[in-house]
């Protein structure tokens, strides 16, 4: 296991994405700025996506206009297709663009309009773009634990999938829970046959939803099979427009709790995730699902 691991907040997209009431471009800049001052340095700002299938991202540009710029930091975004590639590279002001390739056809059709192996050649040619221009790329591999039309995914099809995207050299390949059906075990599982096809060279990131209970569970296995980045989001808001039943994202605050309590460096603040995790419920008019903005941090006891 890692003594140190990246913490990706992905609050502003994937967080928001699946969010009923619109939250307006001031707020989604001040979410950002808020996980900066908690020390999150790598953050998934917004995603270039059509406004008519996702109304909350309909801002792109002007969330990337407004980042601050600043040389701590790398912000990515997300992209379904080659549209969605060539509006990222217009803002010239992103430092990363996130590819997504689903390992079930079913959910690739709903998700971008086009089948997995369709997905892959559009994912390797954009990384073949990005690599020739400088920018950094990473993939992530939707629903390879499991998709909500197609049921159970062989891990054998998620590591062909990733074993091709790597040919193309992305700073990293993520394995997403998109829906939350994984378990740990399988998370060992597959990481390790991913890292064994793929080799030691290649990071590797992890994804989880916590639909079913098993995101926390689901990253400490995944620290345990080597994984060197870690997706979260603060309140554990989230979910996927285009998956049935799909909930939030494991929350940064319970996660980062998890890594201090194990000693696991993340250069984080604690205080500062849970304070924003309680602003998060004014702007959504909801109570989030966090664990940490309930119970609060461990407790220090009263002194003598």
């Amino acid at each position: 296991m890692r003594d140190a691991v990246m913490v990706m907040e992905v609050s502003p997209r994937d967080g928001l994405q699946n969010e009923a009431v619109l939250v307006s471009t001031e707020d989604k800049l001040k979410l950002i700025d808020r996980a900066l001052d908690a020390g999150c340095r790598r953050i998934e700002v917004t995603s270039f996506v059509h406004p008519g299938r996702v109304p909350q991202m309909a801002d792109a540009e002007a969330i990337v206009a407004g980042l601050p710029q600043r040389g701590d930091v790398t912000y990515t975004a997300l992209v379904l297709n080659e549209r969605g590639y060539q509006r990222l590279l217009a803002t010239g002001r992103l430092d990363e663009v996130g590819l997504v390739v689903p390992a079930s056809d079913t959910f690739c059709r709903e998700n971008q309009g086009m089948e997995v192996d369709d997905a892959v050649t559009m994912a390797r040619a954009i990384l073949r773009d990005a690599c020739n221009r400088g920018l950094r790329a990473q993939v992530t591999i939707a629903v390879a634990f499991g998709c909500p039309f197609e049921g159970e995914v062989p891990f054998e099809r998620v590591v062909e999938i990733a074993d091709a995207l790597a040919q193309e050299r992305p700073v990293e390949i993520a394995l997403a829970d998109t829906v939350g059906v994984g378990v740990p075990g399988q998370v060992a599982d597959l990481f390790a046959m991913l890292r064994q096809r793929l080799g030691e060279n290649m990071p590797l990131r992890a994804h989880f939803h916590d639909t079913r209970n098993m995101g926390i569970a689901n990253a400490f296995a995944a620290l345990q099979a080597g994984v060197s980045t870690l997706d979260a989001s603060i309140g554990g808001i989230g979910g996927c427009p285009f998956a049935p039943n799909a909930t939030g994202n494991i929350a940064t605050e319970d996660l980062v709790y998890m890594l201090e309590r194990m000693r696991i460096q993340h250069e984080v603040n604690l205080d500062c995730l849970i304070d924003t995790s309680d602003w998060l419920q004014s702007v959504l008019g909801k109570a989030v699902p966090s664990a940490l903005l309930k119970a609060g941090g461990f407790p220090q006891g009263n002194s003598a």
